[in-house]
């Protein structure tokens, strides 16, 4: 949620800032603003309630230019505290307009903290909590300035800051300027994530590397209660203890084109149809094809854990969640091992029972995802090993857990998730075939699961062929405000996803459900001319799944088939179809929920819905 963008150095602050929000847009855009400090040490500060681009507008119109500033910070906002309005945007002052803030995250104990310094005088102006943290900054510092209070090698600023986040309870990336240290940036997080690009002389801190990439490869990854003091020539990193930290410059993943939009309308649209080369990425290294086996280097020391493991917990949120689920059927069918995929946000909170020998696999694109690292942290208090399966490299819960598997999907911009799902389920894939093998899988089985895999690129390159097609079908039902999608087996979690990524950017409402479990209860909603998507490709339940459909078409709902191709019977009981190459039954999610990913994408831009940006929704929930 929210994203920041800091930036001390050489160059002019305003035009980095502005660039990096607009990269970073798809975390909150709610509002935005911008902060810069003139040599002077004034503050200037610009606010506006919508996309960057009004902010940009607000800047241009104003009456008096941004300075040629050196130092700055800015900010787009994904609400939690007070309404999307253009004073609580951020940055946030303290009363005596000494210092500002951008935040990400929440201050659980701030209306304790907003009645203490209402008694001491302090006025507020906001409905948020982050004006509260700059508040008490603010009045810390004014405090340490009058006691004249300056310990060796430290500013003001930085004790100021420290002594603040000992006050607050909850999760914070924050960056902090203060108008007597107009050279200073003071940054620190717990909870939200914050990288640092170390330049020549320069220092970008952003939410994410695609703020960053553009100037530096080389970055800074804070860990949780860690600062750092940046000056346009120096840095230090300590903890908010004031214990001195060497930091560890690493290099980014990801060049610049990756994150550009290129010749598609859209990243999601750009997302979809990189997933064959996603898949390739992901196998690369890992699947010996000629071989037979699969090598998973992040896992390799904790095989012999893995492997007698008694039981699995796949945790995650959303699309991860619904990735975890395919897990679950993936583990128990190759592996043979109990597994359960849960919901994070429940997990925490359930004082859950985790035995001797369980393992927990985490699951988030960003590898920030609040309650997932919050699961992940309580399986881990209670005994269990802890894998990652996460995309972004250097994000909290890859350096969190015992060992991973990182996607290599290559950076997802769109909010609603396309290739990190498919390759959140090879990887799950992989890691059942690579246990399976080791404990029952005969060779001749994972020849052919390996086999299958390394199909499945060119195989969903023929799906992506028939985007025209699926947006014909799309377009004769897009005004539909109810749909229903129905699977078995290891399509269930598909039905799912493909419900939620209609949601999430088309604003229709859909339900995703076992297609057994209709009957009981949301048959009553069938009704004339309304949209139901049955994945029914061949396999175990297909005959089950016609039954069902049959159900459906009495009652006058409109079949919108995923079926395996050269199956004509499909078409006797359906509308409209789309086919799928035929593979093995584990790998069919893998094709069957691309043409949902294509309904979802035009029916979207039919509406004339923000495709990559939909309403009420951010990338990365780092929040509760």
């Amino acid at each position: 949620m929210c994203g920041i963008v800091a930036y001390v150095g050489r160059k002019i602050a305003q035009p980095l800032l502005i660039e990096g929000l607009k990269r970073l847009e798809y975390r909150g855009y709610d509002s935005a603003g911008i902060a810069v400090l003139d040599q002077k040490g004034q503050m200037h500060i610009r606010r506006a309630v919508g996309r960057i681009s009004v902010l940009e507008n607000a800047i241009n119109t104003h009456a008096h230019p941004l300075p040629e500033a050196h130092i700055g910070m800015a900010h787009t906002r994904w609400a939690t505290h007070g309404a999307p309005t253009e004073v609580n945007a951020h940055p946030h002052c303290d009363d005596g307009g000494h210092i500002a803030v951008v935040h990400n995250g929440i201050i659980e104990n701030y209306s304790v903290l907003k009645k203490f310094l209402s008694e001491k005088g302090h006025t507020f102006s906001s409905q948020t909590d982050t004006e509260v943290l700059a508040m008490l900054i603010g009045d810390l510092y004014l405090e340490l300035k009058a006691k004249n209070h300056l310990a060796k090698g430290a500013s003001l600023l930085q004790r100021a800051v420290q002594a603040a986040l000992h006050e607050v309870e909850g999760t914070y990336g924050i960056a902090v300027v203060c108008k007597d240290e107009p050279d200073t940036l003071v940054v620190a997080r717990k909870g939200s994530p914050l990288i640092i690009g170390v330049g020549d002389d320069e220092y970008v801190v952003a939410s994410d590397a695609s703020a960053i990439v553009e100037h530096t490869q080389q970055v800074i990854y804070l860990n949780d209660n860690e600062m750092a003091v940046l000056k346009p020539s120096s840095f230090k990193t300590c903890t908010i203890d004031d214990m001195e930290i060497s930091p560890v410059i690493t290099q980014l993943e990801h060049k610049l084109e990756e994150y550009e939009l290129g010749e598609y309308e859209h990243y999601m649209l750009k997302e979809i149809f990189e997933q064959p080369n996603a898949i390739k990425n992901c196998l690369r290294g890992r699947v010996e094809q000629r071989e037979g086996r699969i090598v998973l280097g992040g896992v390799s020391e904790l095989t012999k854990q893995l492997v007698s493991a008694r039981r699995f917990i796949l945790t995650g949120q959303g699309t991860a969640w619904h990735a975890g689920l395919v897990g679950d059927y993936l583990m128990e069918d190759l592996a043979k091992v109990v597994t359960e995929c849960q919901y994070a946000s429940e997990f925490r909170y359930r004082n859950p029972l985790v035995e001797e020998n369980t393992v927990v696999v985490a699951i988030s694109q960003s590898g920030e995802t609040a309650d997932t690292l919050a699961a992940l942290r309580e399986a881990k208090d209670k005994g269990a090993t802890a894998l990652g399966v996460v995309n972004v490299v250097g994000s909290t819960i890859a350096r969190e857990t015992d060992a991973g598997i990182y996607l290599h999907a290559g950076p997802e911009i769109g909010v609603a998730s396309t290739k990190a799902f498919t390759c959140q389920c090879v990887v799950l894939t992989m890691l059942a075939t690579y246990l399976g093998r080791r404990k029952f899988m005969s060779q001749t089985q994972c020849q052919e699961m390996i086999d299958g895999l390394c199909a499945i690129p060119e195989q969903m390159k023929r799906v992506l062929e028939q985007s025209d097609v699926v947006k014909d079908i799309t377009n004769k039902f897009c005004e539909r405000e109810n749909w229903l999608f129905l699977g078995r087996g290891y399509h269930y979690p598909v039905a799912l996803e493909g419900a939620l990524k209609l949601k999430e950017i088309s604003y229709i409402h859909a339900e995703g459900m076992p297609a057994a479990e209709m009957k009981h209860g949301p048959i009553a909603l069938i009704h004339e001319g309304m949209p139901v998507v049955f994945i029914a490709t061949k396999g175990s339940q297909y005959d089950k799944v016609i039954s069902n459909i049959e159900e459906v078409r009495a009652r006058g709902g409109v079949i919108i088939a995923i079926a395996t191709e050269n199956d004509a019977n499909i078409r006797r009981y359906s509308d409209h179809v789309v086919y799928v190459p035929d593979v093995l039954e584990p790998l069919q999610p893998l094709l069957s929920v691309v043409p949902l990913q294509l309904i979802a994408y035009h029916a979207a831009v039919a509406r004339g819905c923000n495709v990559d940006k939909p309403r009420n929704l951010a990338k990365s929930v780092t929040v509760e």
